[in-house]
Protein backbone atom coordinates (compact mmCIF):
# COMPACT_ATOMS: atom_id res chain seq x y z
CA UNK A 1 0.00 0.00 0.00
CA UNK A 2 1.53 3.46 -1.40
CA UNK A 3 1.32 6.15 1.55
CA UNK A 4 1.65 9.48 1.21
CA UNK A 5 3.97 11.19 3.61
CA UNK A 6 4.94 14.72 4.38
CA UNK A 7 7.80 16.00 2.74
CA UNK A 8 10.00 18.36 4.60
CA UNK A 9 11.81 20.94 1.86
CA UNK A 10 15.03 22.46 2.45
CA UNK A 11 16.18 25.53 0.20
CA UNK A 12 19.77 25.62 0.17
CA UNK A 13 20.59 28.96 -1.10
CA UNK A 14 24.15 28.43 -0.78
CA UNK A 15 24.54 25.47 -2.66
CA UNK A 16 21.54 26.62 -4.56
CA UNK A 17 19.52 23.48 -4.46
CA UNK A 18 15.87 22.18 -3.09
CA UNK A 19 16.81 19.55 -0.80
CA UNK A 20 15.13 16.61 1.40
CA UNK A 21 16.26 13.55 2.99
CA UNK A 22 15.07 10.15 2.06
CA UNK A 23 15.86 6.54 3.85
CA UNK A 24 18.62 6.12 0.95
CA UNK A 25 20.52 9.85 1.94
CA UNK A 26 20.15 13.02 0.53
CA UNK A 27 17.52 13.93 -2.79
CA UNK A 28 18.04 17.56 -4.54
CA UNK A 29 17.24 19.88 -7.43
CA UNK A 30 20.13 22.20 -8.69
CA UNK A 31 18.24 25.46 -9.94
CA UNK A 32 19.41 28.92 -10.91
CA UNK A 33 17.42 32.12 -11.12
CA UNK A 34 17.25 34.76 -13.90
CA UNK A 35 14.83 37.61 -13.31
CA UNK A 36 11.55 35.89 -12.44
CA UNK A 37 12.43 32.80 -13.26
CA UNK A 38 13.91 29.63 -11.37
CA UNK A 39 15.62 26.81 -14.26
CA UNK A 40 15.96 23.48 -12.97
CA UNK A 41 18.88 22.27 -13.97
CA UNK A 42 19.45 18.58 -12.21
CA UNK A 43 18.18 15.98 -9.77
CA UNK A 44 20.76 14.49 -7.71
CA UNK A 45 19.78 11.36 -5.95
CA UNK A 46 21.77 8.99 -3.27
CA UNK A 47 23.27 6.07 -5.21
CA UNK A 48 20.69 3.34 -4.69
CA UNK A 49 17.65 5.44 -5.34
CA UNK A 50 15.40 4.58 -7.71
CA UNK A 51 11.99 5.80 -6.19
CA UNK A 52 10.37 7.97 -9.41
CA UNK A 53 7.15 8.24 -7.29
CA UNK A 54 9.10 10.22 -4.55
CA UNK A 55 10.56 12.18 -6.84
CA UNK A 56 7.34 13.16 -8.40
CA UNK A 57 6.19 14.37 -5.46
CA UNK A 58 9.59 16.39 -4.53
CA UNK A 59 8.91 18.17 -7.48
CA UNK A 60 5.53 18.59 -7.07
CA UNK A 61 6.63 20.34 -3.65
CA UNK A 62 9.27 22.59 -5.65
CA UNK A 63 6.27 23.75 -8.33
CA UNK A 64 4.12 24.83 -4.86
CA UNK A 65 7.28 26.97 -3.46
CA UNK A 66 7.48 28.46 -7.32
CA UNK A 67 3.95 29.24 -6.67
CA UNK A 68 4.00 30.45 -3.55
CA UNK A 69 6.63 33.11 -4.54
CA UNK A 70 5.59 34.14 -8.21
CA UNK A 71 8.03 32.29 -10.18
CA UNK A 72 7.93 31.04 -13.64
CA UNK A 73 9.46 27.70 -13.95
CA UNK A 74 12.29 26.56 -16.42
CA UNK A 75 12.96 22.87 -16.73
CA UNK A 76 16.10 22.24 -18.29
CA UNK A 77 16.47 18.41 -17.41
CA UNK A 78 14.81 16.02 -20.05
CA UNK A 79 13.48 14.02 -16.35
CA UNK A 80 11.87 17.45 -15.36
CA UNK A 81 10.06 17.93 -18.61
CA UNK A 82 8.70 14.84 -18.61
CA UNK A 83 6.79 15.87 -15.14
CA UNK A 84 5.72 18.74 -16.65
CA UNK A 85 3.74 16.41 -19.36
CA UNK A 86 2.68 13.97 -16.86
CA UNK A 87 1.10 16.91 -14.48
CA UNK A 88 -0.35 19.48 -16.99
CA UNK A 89 -1.63 21.26 -14.15
CA UNK A 90 1.92 22.65 -13.63
CA UNK A 91 2.12 24.37 -17.16
CA UNK A 92 0.72 27.60 -16.46
CA UNK A 93 4.20 28.01 -14.62
CA UNK A 94 6.11 27.72 -18.11
CA UNK A 95 7.14 30.91 -19.21
CA UNK A 96 5.73 32.61 -22.85
CA UNK A 97 7.31 30.98 -25.34
CA UNK A 98 8.34 27.45 -23.77
CA UNK A 99 6.26 24.26 -25.50
CA UNK A 100 6.77 21.29 -24.10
Amino acid sequence: MEQSLIMEIKDNTFARQFETTVEEGLLSVEYSFQEKKIFLTKINTPEPFENEELISQFLSEIMSIAIEKKLKVVPILPKIVVFFKKNPVYKELLPPGIRL
